[in-house]
């Protein structure tokens, strides 16, 4: 899942130069080809994908939606969107800083006294340059190890303190590198600004106004609820499903259920600049040069084809996820795959081909 993860946003990408291709509409059978690649390589057990570019909109699905039975993936069914969560929390923090509530440009400490190294600022939490310690890498996310915590209860304050006992992984501002613990601080900042907790401010800002009828942030809810395909692991050498587990480990960096609809929906209000005001509109995907991927919340990229995208990936045991629009939204993608127990071929051409028809 981890590995399929990753290539979700390098297969294709990356690229620096080079000249966009004409503006075409996407074959729908190559787009289906290649979700097929993906299903019958072992990469993926299911994969379900809303695309958009301008001229069409339509869905597609490949594998199953569960290992033991012949049901199709379930075409706009929910999924754990992973690390798209951060997405959200960005535009929540920065609709605060549009309010005056919150300076982006000045130390966390100054909101939550005591809480982080007090040279960190609201900014490098945002765009993981902090130097924070990656809480996730010390848990035991390994499936057969996993299996002991999946139920578990976490709190915000623990998965910090995971991070905080180990000392920065280097100097804040100095370089770049993607830390869940920074969103777990983004989501204590949401809940200190605005007073409530930080799936309350979700909810009221962004899924209610969007009316994002699919998509919810958890909690200590172990299912997702309604039409939905499970993903599965390996452990002490058979297949188990890991579909339900206790989303608090990942808390405001990673717990959302959502759909391939709902993320359309919030990534052109997004993109579309309807959620922030135009100077929090240039902020999220502003890049820097040890940052030149990465926003606030935002993963910023170039095709091979030299198209512009931005959107996030997300992983989550079971789960890998995609949300990707050109900034003016005519060309778009979600996609949710669900992980096969034993990871099979090398899912990169069949991602790299899935990109370049629906971007290039």
């Amino acid at each position: 899942m981890i590995r399929l993860v990753a290539l979700l946003t390098t297969a294709g990408l990356i690229a620096t130069t080079g000249t966009a291709l004409a503006d075409t509409s996407a074959d729908r059978k190559v787009v289906q080809e290649a979700l097929d690649q993906l299903t019958s390589s072992g990469s993926a057990l299911g994969v379900q994908a809303r695309v958009a570019d301008g001229h069409q909109r339509f869905t597609a699905r490949s594998g199953k939606a569960e290992l033991d039975s012949h049901r199709p993936v379930p075409e706009n069914g929910r999924f754990r969107v992973g690390s798209i969560t951060k997405t959200f929390v960005s535009t929540v923090l920065l609709q605060l800083s549009g309010e005056g509530k919150v300076e982006l440009d000045v130390p966390v400490v100054r909101y939550l006294p005591g809480l982080i190294d007090g040279r960190i600022t609201v900014r490098q939490v945002m765009q993981h340059t902090s130097g924070l310690y990656n809480y996730t890498n010390a848990l035991p996310l390994d499936p057969d190890q996993f299996e002991k915590i999946r139920y578990k209860h976490w709190t915000p304050q623990e998965l910090l303190k995971i991070s905080t006992d180990k000392p920065l992984d280097f100097g804040p501002g100095t370089r770049w590198s993607y830390s869940n613990t920074n969103y777990v601080v983004a989501g204590l900042l949401v809940e200190k600004l605005t007073g409530k907790p930080y799936e309350q401010a979700v909810e009221q800002r962004i899924l209610k106004p969007l009316r994002l009828d699919g998509t919810e942030v958890p909690g200590d809810d172990a299912d997702i609820h309604g039409p939905h395909a499970h993903g599965y692991v390996t452990v002490a050498g058979k297949p188990n499903d890991i579909t339900r587990i206790n989303p608090s480990v990942a808390w405001a960096a990673g717990e959302i259920i959502s759909t391939t609809r709902d993320l359309d929906t919030f990534g052109v209000a997004l993109a579309g600049g309807k959620l922030l005001k135009p100077a929090q509109q240039r902020e999220i995907g502003k890049t820097t040069a040890i940052s030149p991927g990465y926003g606030l919340g935002l993963e910023v990229q170039t095709l091979s084809c030299g198209t512009k995208v931005w959107g996030h990936s997300g992983g989550i045991p079971g789960y890998s996820s995609l949300l990707m629009t050109t900034q003016d939204t005519k060309k778009r993608l979600e996609l949710s795959a669900t992980s096969a127990p034993t990871a099979g071929g090398d899912p990169g051409p069949a991602l790299t081909k899935l990109l370049d028809e629906v971007f290039c």
